[in-house]
């Protein structure tokens, strides 16, 4: 699944496929947890952090679809630190090796920073607030429903809320590692790559890889700086161009030559970007031209196109509505999951012993329970952390949000743990993270409670920050802990780089945010960073404050309708799951929320993807056991370079420069007339 729903990071990896790789280690000394965390890795962290976080922004901002980066972060990790330490080495000045604890460090903190762009809200619940956001709204565009953003409170919001969900699930991580053995596969295939990279055949493999990832970044960084040459103004360029004729360009049917966007296509699963193209045919083919129809009667023929009163609302509130439909079930679904596994595993045999090495199964198991069980996080320290900062929380977000009373965040963070622990749970069991569906029922919750006069849009989407980031941190770092556990590391330095990496992604993601913010017309629907989760979770708020009363003529039904398909949808994929198993059909049932997302878009950033999962496709039908080595270096080099490109763009456009060319696409008639006109 993309991020918006937190995705499993790569293939499931079973324990009993990374088992084997631990006599390759035998020999090979374990360093200390300190000697785990070294300056070099928290240096390549810090590079690699800020590389990550333009890339989480841009796709944050145009799309909001991000896949897995885990692989990004380890392959790039190695190669940064296994270059480095083979040139001091040939200097004679290497006093440690790299290991495969030192690389797990680096890829922690990487992804944990990473996963504070996606859950800091900046291209969503804060973004909402914002009265570029709000003018799109229309109602509930009041000052005491409206927040001016700003790095410094930005910045103020993260460090207070971002670090509490790192404490919040500490204390089970025995229980959820050792004694409910979940799987957690993202963390699982992470160990499982780390390892491989730190064997000789995997270290040989790794350096083709990196070449190849290297290769393909400089490709798409000098594409990205060729298209730039063309694009002197808002609908110019290649990112403008009509693939499929002018009138399937005005229903947002076209290849924007993307080559980020066909980079994510290579990682998520083929099912997502069909979902995604089948979202947009059936959308932007059929259902908006059929209530454009209707324009006079539905909704009156003199609101502007932004407005959440006319088309806007009808393309908002329905993608909305299947969000909200995926999302509960998936809640619903994962409690009884997660309640049923956690009463048969209670009545199963307890937590192994800790003390008898008889009842561990081989050496690979002994090993890893003696390093996991090392250097403990005491459960009070954990406790007492989670006490401090969820009181400095409640004493700060009244200051940064006067809507908000510090009794609604004290109701937040005593819920959260649950929340967080059934996330996490979940995730173990599934590899599904449904943080933003957690943050999408706080803010009906909290918005609602408020009200709309006492500014209940703006205390939604706060409250929404508060859940999201204590919920996505728990399932992370327990994801976290699953891979130190398969590559021997410390649970402290697994800790410490968890902390490391959120205190970077709470300074970067803002910064990183502000810059984008400030260069282009961020949360404009018409431009290159439309930001749609922005006026989607101002549209949940208003659905909270309000109730239905905002939506336009017959939206209301649609809403109902949609809502009982998307969950009608996950409830016979889950059935089909379970009954039908001989020719897998729920894997050719398109999934209700990537449906959603070109609801509000379009077509062309789906038409990307497919291209990236049709290039995946030959070349797996080529040569297969290559496209799996190699694909994924080949995508993150795609994204990284396209991304990467958005940096000097965005100094360009912030220095008044100017692109020299528009390459601009006209009809006949059009151009007929332009000639006239140029020609009197």
């Amino acid at each position: 699944m993309p991020k918006e729903d937190r995705d499993s990071g790569g293939e499931a990896v079973g324990d009993e496929d990374v088992a084997a790789v631990e006599k390759a280690f035998e020999e090979t000394e374990v360093p200390s947890w300190q000697n785990q965390i070294t300056i070099r890795a928290m240096l390549t962290s810090l590079l690699l952090s800020f590389v990550f976080n333009v890339i989480v922004c841009k796709l944050n901002l145009s799309t909001g679809v991000i896949p897995s980066l885990n692989v990004a972060a380890g392959l790039l990790g190695f190669a940064i630190v296994k270059a480095w330490t083979v040139l001091i080495g040939k200097c004679g000045l290497l006093k440690q090796p790299f290991t495969r604890q030192e690389n797990t460090v680096i890829q922690t903190c990487v992804v944990a920073s990473s996963g504070i762009a996606f859950s800091s809200g900046t291209a969503s619940y804060l973004l909402g607030m914002s009265p570029r956001t709000a003018a799109q709204a229309d109602t509930g565009n009041t000052p005491i429903n409206v927040k001016q953003l700003s790095v410094g409170w930005m910045i103020a919001f993260l460090f207070a809320v971002s670090f509490v969900g790192l404490f919040s699930i500490v204390p089970l991580r025995k229980v959820m590692i050792l004694k409910y053995k979940l799987t957690y596969p993202s963390g699982t295939a992470t160990a499982y790559l780390i390892n491989s990279f730190h064997t000789p055949k995997g270290a040989k493999l790794a350096k083709k890889q990196v070449w190849v990832l290297f290769k393909s970044f400089v490709g798409s960084f000098f594409w990205a700086c060729f298209q730039w040459f063309f694009s002197a103004a808002d609908g110019c360029g290649f990112s403008s161009f009509p693939t499929f004729g002018l009138e399937a360009f005005k229903k947002r049917f076209y290849f924007d030559f993307s080559a980020t966007y066909v980079g994510v296509g290579m990682i998520c699963p083929y099912m997502v970007n069909v979902s995604l193209l089948i979202g947009a045919i059936f959308s932007w083919g059929i259902l908006w031209p059929v209530i454009e129809s209707k324009k006079g009667v539905w909704y009156s023929a003199d609101l502007p196109g932004s407005s959440l009163h006319g088309i806007q609302g009808y393309r908002v509130f329905l993608a909305i509505a299947m969000m909200l439909g995926d999302g509960l079930f998936h809640v619903v679904y994962m409690v009884i999951v997660t309640g049923k596994s956690f009463l048969q595993r209670r009545s199963q045999t307890s937590l192994l012993n800790e003390s008898t090495d008889g009842q561990i199964a081989n050496f690979d198991e002994r090993q890893r329970m003696q390093y996991f069980l090392k250097d403990q996080i005491p459960n009070t320290s954990a406790v007492a952390g989670y006490v401090l900062l969820a009181a400095v929380s409640i004493g700060v977000m009244p200051q940064i949000f006067h809507q908000l009373k510090w009794y609604h965040v004290l109701v937040a963070y005593i819920f959260a743990p649950i929340l967080a622990f059934c996330n996490a749970y979940g995730c173990g069991l599934t590899d599904w993270s449904l943080a933003s569906n957690y943050g999408k029922i706080a803010i009906l919750i909290f918005s609602s409670w408020v009200g709309l006069e006492n500014g209940g849009v703006l205390a939604g989407l706060a409250s929404c920050g508060v859940m999201m980031s204590i919920v996505s941190t728990a399932s992370d770092l327990m994801q976290d802990f699953k891979t130190g556990y398969l590559t021997l590391s410390s649970p402290r330095a697994m800790f410490f780089s968890q902390v490391y990496g959120t205190a970077i992604g709470c300074l970067f993601s803002p910064l990183v945010f502000w810059f984008f913010y400030k260069a282009y017309s961020v949360g404009d629907p018409e431009g290159s960073y439309p930001a749609p989760y922005a006026l989607m979770y101002r549209g949940i708020a208003l659905l909270g404050v309000e109730g239905f009363s905002s939506l336009p003529k017959n939206c209301l039904k649609l809403v109902i309708m949609f809502f009982i398909a998307a969950v009608l949808i996950n409830l016979l994929i889950e059935i089909l799951k379970k009954y039908e198993t001989k020719y897998g059909i729920y894997r050719f049932i398109p999934s209700p929320m990537c449906m959603a997302i070109p609801f509000y878009l379009g077509a062309y950033f789906a038409i990307d993807m497919c291209i990236g999962s049709l290039i995946l496709f030959i070349w797996e039908k080529k040569n297969k056991k290559k496209a799996r080595e190699f694909g994924p270096a080949v995508a993150s080099g795609l994204i990284c370079g396209d991304s990467l490109w958005g940096i000097p763009a965005a100094i360009l456009a912030l220095a008044g420069v100017q692109a020299p060319i528009c390459m601009k696409f006209l009809s006949a008639s059009t151009n007929q007339r332009v000639d006239s006109f140029l020609s009197a």
